[in-house]
This record gives C-alpha cells, sequence and structure tokens, in this order.
C-alpha cells in the first residue's frame, strides 16, 4: 500500500512484487535479493529482528517516512510530507494519503460503543491516560523494545473527524488505490 501512496503522490514508479505470504517470508526475500524494498511501521522495524540485526551489519537503507514528523532514528530520512511539498503534490492527493495512512496514527486505540455518556467516556479517557504513564508498564514496554506512543481520545477523534470529511473525489481515488 505505501508504494500504491508514492506512486499517487510523488509519481514514483515501482514493480510490485505480490504474493508474499508474511512480513516475514518479506523480510527472507530482501536478504535473498529477491526484491529490492519494503515499506513497514517505524516502531516494528526498531523493536525486532531481523531489522535490529540488519542496522548493526548496514544491511538497509531508509528511503522515506510516512509520518508528518521525523522519526528521531531517522533524522536524515524525509518524510512523505515533505516529499510532497518538494514535489507539489496536489491536494486531492494528499488528502487520499491523509486517509489511508490515518491507520498508523491510531495505533491501537482503546474503544467504547456509540452512546456511551460522555462523564463515562471522559473517565475511561483520563483512566487510559493514567495508565500509560504508569512506571511499571512503561518499564515493561521499553524490556520488550515496544513503545509506548499514547495519543489522546481527543486526539483521536479529531483524527477521525479529519479524515471522515473528505469530498467525493478523495473517496473515490481511495477505494480504487486500496481495490487496486
Amino acid at each position: 500500500m505505501l508504494a500504491k501512496i508514492f506512486e499517487e503522490t510523488l509519481k514514483a514508479k515501482f514493480n510490485l512484487v505480490v504474493g508474499y505470504q508474511s512480513g516475514n517470508a518479506i523480510d527472507l526475500a530482501m536478504e535473498k535479493g529477491e526484491v529490492i524494498c519494503r515499506g513497514m511501521i517505524v516502531t516494528g522495524h526498531f523493536s525486532r529482528e531481523p531489522f535490529i540485526a540488519w542496522h548493526k551489519k548496514g544491511f538497509d537503507r531508509h528511503l522515506a517516512q510516512s509520518g508528518d514528523t521525523r522519526d528521531p532514528r531517522m533524522a536524515e530520512v524525509p518524510t512523505l510530507g515533505e516529499l510532497m511539498d518538494r514535489y507539489k503534490t496536489a491536494d486531492v492527493s494528499r488528502r487520499v494519503a491523509q486517509v489511508i495512512l490515518a491507520g498508523n496514527e491510531y495505533g491501537r486505540p482503546m474503544v467504547a460503543p456509540p452512546g456511551v455518556p460522555l462523564d463515562r467516556v471522559k473517565i475511561l479517557r483520563e483512566a487510559y491516560s493514567r495508565a500509560l504513564k504508569d512506571p511499571q508498564l512503561v518499564a515493561e514496554a521499553k524490556q520488550a523494545k515496544l513503545e509506548i506512543e499514547p495519543a489522546s481520545g481527543e486526539e483521536l477523534q479529531a483524527l477521525t473527524e479529519r479524515v471522515m470529511n473528505q469530498p467525493a473525489e478523495v473517496i473515490e481515488r481511495v477505494k480504487k488505490l486500496v481495490g487496486d
């Protein structure tokens, strides 16, 4: 999907190799030289094998980041937003990328069903925020090489409203891109 977004927004050209059944199979294909590029989420890339070993060996090279802000571990690598600015990407293509990539911003959200009273939503949000700051949880996550990057319920709600409020042209282009 990331390659399709780069084609949509930057007019990059890729020869996509499909059919691998898992991320591990793609990783092995990279090591064997069957494929020369792989897209994935930054947090996963820096927290597990084979990527940790790849970094030590200098095996991989980071080409671009999909987030809006540069990850400090790849401070020299441009973001998609920066590349879209450089190559003057049209607004409709920027919106398509925003909609598709929003899933990365959600992470693993906790959700409640519709109709939960706002006072209860507030209690749940505050409890969740406190839990993510618990020193024991933070220490366990660090030991497991997991990142805790909390977003507030208000931030996720605003993201949802941004993603859902799109013109028909953007919706159609997203459907086409995802459906291919």
